[in-house]
């Protein structure tokens, strides 16, 4: 007779499946899976809030390719994760979330904390089951991992109720095996989009987050030195070209002055290399509908008037662009944009001859401070704006941004996953909205010993929805803030805090802090 339970089996599947970690907030549904999580290999990380679990674990699989673990009990618990839980979705980053539950003998009734939580996950994860049988545990791990981490990427979730994970079990984790391989591209179609390239006189590539997430930047960038075509990026495909490199145009925004939208729109043909719509709406750069566009990508391209691709290249991406570059006749011009290249890369370094503050003139000094390989990563608002277009990016995955839900409050929590996961240094920049949605995870990196710097923004608003409000209205209402004095409250976290008053302090702060591996917070009163 086995002494194993259901949450015993649960656990060695996880450890079957690689976790290192778990990223949640218990409860009392949860006593049996907990006993069995001390007893195993996995480090349990307490957080101060669900949803701050959910975006460690969404920002650990967008790091590794591995599918970040989260954990809350039921009712609030699992609504609080709810929001990391869709944001990882939305971004196609890998994730499992496991929920408590009540007995199954409540499911039919009105009960204390109890929601379907099942059916409120539904529209926030590629998969989504109750583990209602302790039968069936290796089974629905096993799919939910492999959901989760195959292309596309995105979330899953399991809910075990508290009966379940007490009852015995005797059986073993399902093998993991590698992962499902994609196909190559056919001939007739990598033939086909060399033909409509050589064809174009502006022919330009749009590198998406797919570029990034799949390990294809190295064959990107050969494609690139191969057939000089410019590129431009999605915000979340930043890195997938070195800004450095001459055909990079960094990130395409949706303003008229934008030089990379403008050359996006000059182009005749389009490659889309692993891109996803809910990125950046494609209207924004085929108004008209009259764009060749070329898409490829691990799943067909989404069904949208401004994203009709005239050819769909199925296949995995790496070796589609491999094919490609072996295909597109080399060439020896020089990329049509070049100039636009230089241009944007000089506005992204120029430092700042005024006397306030600005996100754009801080942007320099943080580049200067930080290693090719650091990571930083940006919450939501006006000054991820300023990160997508002005921040040069050398390396793939080192900016991580969130533009699919595009959730405030991912910045703080999302640095405590990466500053576990990755070597180099770690900066987590945030405007005082976002700021202060999870700010209570800096117990969570102080109790862990973290060492990564908060750069925060203070204007004492909501900046981005108040531009909004008066480009749409010509007024604003409703997003002034009133803060707290926030070096005061970093040093209350044990973090060491500075507020420059000087563009040169500010410098030598960020030179200072950025590697010194502490714990620490800058603020930026912005002018």
């Amino acid at each position: 007779m086995t002494d194993n339970n259901a949450a015993d089996l649960l656990v060695e599947c996880l450890e079957a499946e690689g976790v290192e970690r778990i990223y949640g907030l218990p409860g009392e549904e949860l006593a049996h899976l907990m006993m069995a999580i001390k007893a195993s290999s996995i480090e349990f990380v307490p957080v101060r809030h669900e949803q701050g679990a959910a975006f460690m674990a969404d920002v650990h699989g967008r790091l590794t390719g591995d599918a970040g673990v989260c954990l809350s009990t039921l009712g609030p618990g699992a609504t609080n994760l709810l929001t990391g839980v869709a944001d990882a979705h939305l971004d196609k980053a890998p994730l499992v979330a496991i929920t408590g539950q009540a007995s199954r003998e409540k499911a039919h009734k009105e009960s204390h904390q109890m929601l379907d939580v099942v059916d409120i996950f539904e529209s926030t994860v590629k998969w989504n089951t109750s583990v209602d049988d302790p039968a069936v545990v290796n089974e629905t791990v096993r799919k939910a991992f492999k959901l989760a981490e195959y292309e596309k990427p995105g979330a899953t979730h399991l809910e075990l109720p508290e009966d379940v994970a007490s009852e015995a079990v005797d059986d073993d984790p399902l093998p993991t095996r590698d992962p499902v391989r994609r196909p190559d591209p056919d001939t007739p179609s990598v033939e086909r989009a060399a033909e409509l390239i050589e064809a174009a006189d502006h022919p330009i590539v749009l590198a998406g987050n797919g570029a990034v997430r799949t390990d294809a930047a190295e064959n990107l960038r050969t494609f690139v030195e191969e057939t000089h075509l410019p590129v431009v990026a999605t915000y979340m495909g930043k890195g997938a070209i070195s800004d450095r490199d001459p055909h990079s145009l960094m990130t395409m925004d949706s303003g008229p002055e934008d030089e990379s939208t403008r050359a996006i729109e000059r182009a005749d043909l389009v490659l889309a290399v692993g891109y996803d719509i809910a990125e950046h709406d494609p209207e924004s750069w085929n108004p008209d509908r009259e764009t060749t566009v070329v898409h490829l990508d691990h799943e067909p391209a989404e069904v949208y008037a401004h994203y009709n691709p005239e050819l769909e290249i199925v296949a995995d991406l790496s070796m589609g662009l491999e094919r490609l570059a072996e295909a597109v006749e080399p060439s020896e011009e020089s990329s049509w944009c070049e100039d636009e290249h230089d241009a944007v890369l000089s506005d992204a370094m120029e430092t700042p001859d005024d006397e306030g503050f600005t996100v754009e003139g801080t942007l320099p000094y943080l580049r200067e401070a930080m290693a090719d390989d650091d990571v930083l990563l940006s919450d939501v608002g006006s000054h991820k704006m300023a990160i997508a277009k002005r921040f040069p990016v050398y390396e793939p995955n080192t900016c991580i941004i969130s533009n699919g839900l595009a959730s405030m409050g991912i910045a703080v929590p999302g640095a405590v996953a990466a500053d576990l996961a990755v070597d180099g240094n770690v900066v987590a920049a945030t405007g005082d909205g976002g700021f202060l949605m999870n700010a209570a995870e800096l117990n969570t990196a102080d109790r862990l010993g973290c060492g990564f710097t908060v750069l925060l923004f203070n204007d004492d608003e909501y900046r981005l929805i108040t531009e909004e409000f008066e480009h749409v209205v010509g007024d604003t209402f409703g997003t002034e803030l009133t803060n707290p004095d926030y070096v005061d409250f970093a040093e209350s976290f044990g973090m060491a805090a500075y507020r420059p008053e000087s563009w040169a302090d500010l410098e030598e702060t960020l030179d200072s802090v950025v590697g010194d591996g502490e714990l620490s917070l800058v603020e930026v009163r912005l002018a």
